[in-house]
């Protein structure tokens, strides 16, 4: 383990520069092209991400733009030891400080979209192979790193990948959180729809993605100075602002963007714009939503709301909401624990939302690993080694591409206490985070496809 230690550490520059590289490659989902079936951008990532995995004389497959693997060692696939992890991100949302595809290295930080979900720790796993493989360390079965571009978007990439190729049994993504997640909650995206009444708005477009708690939210509404004066002297509990613009009423509500699976760590900004709303005299599908969801993250007025020992509570965030004449569309994304019956609960849902149509606009079901296996012994092991921090499994809310293999697991890479900031802006990792987990991947390596004495 010396060996790797000193190779580690011969890295650290080499793998700042590489990750500004990924950095800068603003792969966020766009348009299909020829070979590129999330965009031009994202192909350019996994381009770049497999001809830097290639120069480190990994073996390479790039699957029609979808996904590529780097991998070392000999053995059957199905048995490998996987580390999945992606490289598409969420756009760019309001609050920026930083360039946000610049990769600034400032006050022991690297910032960027990407560098913490989940270029940084895609690039600090790609160094933890290539350490083992310059270490010398005699493997028992293969390790592969998959890197795929569709994550953010419902993972159609590793769809794709395991129909032209066999995915491995067993591995981790390092795509949360330290110790190890050995349970993802299920999800779902309900659509949710009807008519507007009373204050009539006519624009009101807000949300790029389902899960993504939006940070700000604008309207056009029916009024005059009158209105923009009233919402302008109330004493809101949140940041409500309103102008006239065009004949009409402009609101703007200004949240905290956070992650869907975790709510209750933003500040929904369409919520606060429900709520305004229904005070100015909307009806109809504006007042049930301001109601029934509002600035809840727990579906606690929807009937549904639950918490098990195994997996924790139920949360719900209202992401995108759109008009379109007298109708009013929008998606909510639910994260539900183990013991939840989804069926049960859309017949609650449509008798809390009678005058609304509801839908389910996509689902996945609760992922589970028992704690007792040796890919979560292991790898918690090597965090400890490292680390010296306590050793535990716990749940989330969060859907990774562990639910992939029939025995994965997410493993980091935000340690216990700090700040999270998927999906937020200024996002960053801390330098020294980077390092630290490019030394738990290779110990987590060697501890689980070594084939040495511990």
């Amino acid at each position: 383990m010396k060996k790797i230690e000193e190779l580690l550490k011969s890295y650290q520059d080499e793998m700042v520069e590489t990750l500004q590289k990924w950095v800068r490659i603003p792969s966020v989902k766009s348009d299909e092209a020829p070979g590129a079936p999330f965009g031009v951008e994202n192909k350019l990532a996994l381009d770049t991400a497999m001809a830097d995995c290639a120069r480190m004389g990994f073996v390479t497959k790039n699957f029609d733009g979808y996904a590529g693997h780097a991998e070392m060692g000999e053995g059957e696939d199905y048995d490998a030891l996987a580390v999945l992890a992606h490289l598409d991100v969420v756009p760019v949302v309001d609050g920026w400080t930083k360039e946000p595809f610049g990769g600034e290295v400032s006050d022991g930080k690297i910032y960027g979209r990407g560098t913490s979900d989940d270029k940084g720790p895609a690039v600090a796993a790609l160094y933890a192979m290539r350490a083992v493989k310059e270490a010398g360390i005699p493997l028992k079965r293969k390790v592969r790193l998959i890197l795929g571009c569709d994550e953010e978007c419902g993972s159609s990439d590793m769809a794709y990948y395991k129909a032209h190729t066999t995915m491995p049994r067993c591995g981790f993504s390092p795509d949360a959180e330290y110790p190890v997640i050995n349970i993802e909650k299920g999800g779902c995206h309900l659509m949710i729809a009807g008519k507007q009444a009373g204050l009539k708005v006519l624009e009101m477009n807000v949300g790029e993605r389902a899960n993504v708690v939006p940070g700000f939210a604008t309207a056009l509404v029916e009024g005059g100075e009158e209105m923009v004066q009233k919402v302008n002297e109330k004493n809101w509990p949140y940041p409500v602002t309103a102008k006239m613009e065009n004949g009409a009423v402009r609101i703007d509500t200004v949240g905290i963007t956070g992650h869907a699976a975790m709510p209750e760590h933003g500040r929904n900004a369409i919520g606060q714009m429900l709520l305004v709303l229904k005070e100015l005299g909307a009806k109809g599908i504006v007042e049930t939503l301001a109601d029934k969801i509002g600035m809840t993250c727990y579906a606690e007025n929807l009937g549904i709301a639950m918490e098990d020992k195994v997996s924790g509570k139920l949360t719900c965030s209202l992401d995108i909401i759109r008009t379109e004449g007298d109708d009013i569309s929008a998606i909510m994304d639910i994260r539900y624990p183990v013991l939840f019956n989804l069926e049960t609960a859309f017949t609650l849902l449509r008798t809390s939302l009678p005058q609304c149509r509801v839908e389910d606009a996509g689902s996945r079901k609760p992922h589970f690993v028992s704690e007792d296996t040796e890919l979560v012994q292991e790898l918690l092991n090597a965090y400890h080694e490292v680390t010296g921090l306590e050793k535990k499994a716990f749940a989330i809310g969060g859907g990774t591409y562990a639910q992939s293999m029939e025995e994965g697991v997410a493993f980091g890479a935000m340690f216990p206490g700090e700040e999270e900031m998927a999906h937020q802006a200024d996002e960053y990792i801390p330098v020294e985070d980077f390092y630290k987990d490019m030394k738990i991947f290779a110990y987590s390596i060697v501890r689980l496809a070594g084939d040495i004495a511990l």
